[in-house]
């Protein structure tokens, strides 16, 4: 059996570096193996400090190239997500292509050309996908108090409700993942942790 791959996903400030952590946490304490644990975008290569500066606004590009760039700092990872999968690990991602496929076709990349990149480079497929959902609100209020200078997504309302809109219709297609659950983002941290961890040990029936 491949070992399970599961990603976290929502708007800014949904929460998912603090889940993933927290089910990687726990799920190393029962497992045999420890867990394979991702997050994107990665800012330790050229392509990740392309994001960051665009993020940062030294640059403008659009969503085309923001597309070739999100899915390039991804693809780098594919064998070893591969190889988790062969020896029964399992893979938590801290957003991962699903985001690509939210917030660059939120700006108009079309999703038909998204999904055959995906088929054209072999991009893993998540088996699950937790959606922690919160309104525009909750987004730019949680990420104005944890840091003073948001980035060019981060402060844009109106871009995190489109975005929202886009997670919205892909959980409900079930896009690029075997299965989207969507999970109340703002609950408290504690009680979407013990909500996410009772879930997945049915799911990896443990």
């Amino acid at each position: 059996m491949k070992g399970k791959f599961i990603v976290f996903e929502g708007i800014d400030g949904a929460g998912c570096g603090t889940q993933t952590e927290n089910l990687k946490e726990r799920l190393n304490a029962i497992l045999s193996q420890p867990v394979l644990h991702l997050r994107y975008p990665t800012y330790n290569d050229p392509i990740g400090v392309s994001i960051h500066e665009f993020l940062h606004k030294k640059f403008y590009i659009g969503p085309d190239i923001q597309f070739l760039l999100y899915s390039i700092n991804i693809l780098k990872d594919m064998d070893d997500i591969r190889d988790a999968q062969s020896r029964n690990r399992v893979i938590l991602a801290d957003r991962y292509f699903t985001t690509t496929l939210s917030y660059q076709c939120a700006q108009g990349f079309p999703e038909k050309k998204a999904l055959s990149f995906a088929r054209l480079f072999n991009v893993v497929k998540p088996d699950v996908v937790f959606y922690l959902k919160i309104s525009p609100d909750v987004s730019v209020k949680r990420k104005r108090k944890e840091k003073v200078e948001l980035d060019r997504y981060e402060e844009n309302k109106k871009f995190q409700d489109l975005v929202s809109k886009r997670y919205d219709d892909m959980a409900k297609r079930n896009i690029f993942a075997k299965k989207w659950i969507i999970i109340n983002g703002e609950k408290g941290i504690e009680e979407i942790s013990d909500e996410i961890f009772s879930m997945v040990k049915k799911y990896l029936r443990i």
